[in-house]
């Protein structure tokens, strides 16, 4: 019987150097593009088995877009890759003295080179355990779709309440975190109450829900100029929005939000607030930054081990002596081509490497149906220009023709139509699940609930 391809290939590629991407985000899936086009052995491990287009994952949250429109399989990617092997497993430690990293499952992985590319998770800022049932996350496509289950039941539990005081804490949403994300969040459900729900609900008015976001700072979106932040603060007040600046979160549990003293009483509270560093980031068991980020050098490598890349949200790579790059997705797509070229000059031979510089092509932020900032080193845009802006450049950036040309339709539908097509509720048994939405909210009235935060909060601030 004749060989296959693979197997005469098997004994060549064994040869080749190993390369192992830790991570399918925006900078590994990069550096294994550049990669593939070398005489390598690629392996790719991520604990999901698709890459996400995260800039869009709050559309799903808020029915605008479909799971499968914003996230593509890795391994569709790379099916034309032979030296691409890509693996499903999470990476539980590394062993940098013997150039080997061990998956949960026990698995070993020896490399030659290794890009760390693990992205991040979401920082409560030390309120995991008490926070996190209560404030819903948004990082990755379950948060995404388990987001859009609760709104949805917020107002599938709303038309049966015969109690107005009730109904309004159904239709209460409290958005923490003045970031884009959160701006886009809390843009997004106005927009979806008011207008795409509105003719859908008979005793429950969708034009009453009442969506506020919190912001510890005295601005939202820090880095953007003063006045395009001031301009979406504008734009979120006329979609209704409530924005509080410069409020504190003292506590939140499943009746709502204690802020400033004020108890704000919410059937669901979403969670933007910031991220950290993934578990990974702490068994390399090599410096860290303040919030908790690897430290790099110039080339993107770890001290002390030139063959070992950190990059994306998880590295800390230092513009100056204090302030590190942004974990955006544009850091994280160049810093992965540039190690991968780094990788490339070093195994053909070449070892004069230039320092990574990272080019700021801006940041944008959409607040709604025709309402965005654009912010570069030359212009600021406000309003619809800056809006169609924000639709052409993430339609460029997504992966995928299919995702390209299905997001485009759903825009266009949506903007035509005002009918978001992805109004599903998935996940279990819905009425149940209402009905526990629904409880939740009966007994979050009164004295009981406040004092209960009150105190929690008292004794978080005495620690």
């Amino acid at each position: 019987m004749e060989a296959t391809d693979l197997q005469r290939n098997e004994p060549q590629q064994q040869a080749c150097p190993h390369i192992v991407i830790v991570g399918g985000g925006f900078g590994g899936i990069n550096a294994a593009r550049v990669l593939a086009a070398e005489r390598v052995r690629i392996t790719l491990v991520d604990r999901q088995n698709h890459h996400l287009f995260q800039p869009l994952l709050y559309q799903v949250a808020m029915a605008g877009l479909s799971p499968a429109d914003i996230a593509i399989p890795i391994r569709t990617l790379f099916s034309g890759q032979e030296n691409v092997r890509v693996l499903l497993g999470e990476v539980s430690d590394v062993e940098l003295e013997a150039s080997r990293l061990v998956l949960r499952d026990g698995e070993r992985l020896s490399y030659d080179y290794l890009i760390l590319a693990a992205g991040a998770r979401t920082n409560y800022f030390g309120h995991e355990a008490s926070w996190g049932p209560h404030a819903l996350p948004l990082k990755e496509l379950d948060h995404a779709v388990d987001i859009r289950r609760r709104v949805l039941l917020a107002f599938e539990a709303a038309e049966r309440q015969p109690d107005p005081a009730v109904r309004q804490r159904l239709q209460t949403f409290v958005v923490i975190g003045g970031g884009p994300t959160g701006v886009e969040m809390a843009g997004a459900l106005a927009e979806l109450a008011r207008r795409v729900l509105i003719k859908d609900f008979r005793v429950a008015r969708p034009e009453h829900t009442r969506v506020l976001l919190v912001e510890m700072t005295d601005r939202l979106l820090p880095g953007f100029a003063p006045e395009l932040a001031q301009a979406a603060t504008q734009q979120l007040g006329e979609l209704g929005v409530s924005v509080r600046l410069q409020t504190r979160v003292e506590d939140i549990d499943e009746h709502g939000v204690l802020i400033g003293g004020e108890l704000i009483e919410a059937a669901t509270v979403l969670w933007t607030a910031g991220v950290r560093p993934p578990e990974l980031a702490e068994v390399l068991r090599v410096p860290l930054s303040r919030a908790g980020r690897v430290k790099v050098e110039r080339d993107c490598s770890l001290p002390g081990y030139p063959n070992v890349f950190a990059i994306g949200d998880m590295a800390h790579f230092a513009i100056d002596d204090d302030n590190p790059l942004p974990g955006l997705a544009p850091v994280a797509m160049q810093q992965g081509q540039y190690v991968a070229r780094v990788i490339a000059r070093r195994l053909n031979g070449g070892d004069d490497t230039p320092a990574f510089a990272y080019r700021d092509r801006g940041m944008m932020a959409t607040v709604g149906r025709s309402r965005a900032v654009l912010q570069t080193s030359r212009l600021k845009l406000v309003g619809f220009t800056a809006w169609l802006l924000w639709l052409v450049i993430h339609i460029w950036y997504l992966m995928g023709f299919r995702n390209r040309v299905a997001v485009l339709l759903n825009w266009c539908w949506n903007y035509l139509t005002y009918r978001q097509g992805a109004r599903l509720i998935t996940g279990g048994a819905a009425p149940e699940r209402m009905r526990q939405v629904a409880a939740a909210t009966e007994q979050g009235s009164g004295a009981h609930s406040r004092a209960a935060l009150e105190e929690r909060a008292a004794q978080a601030n005495a620690r």
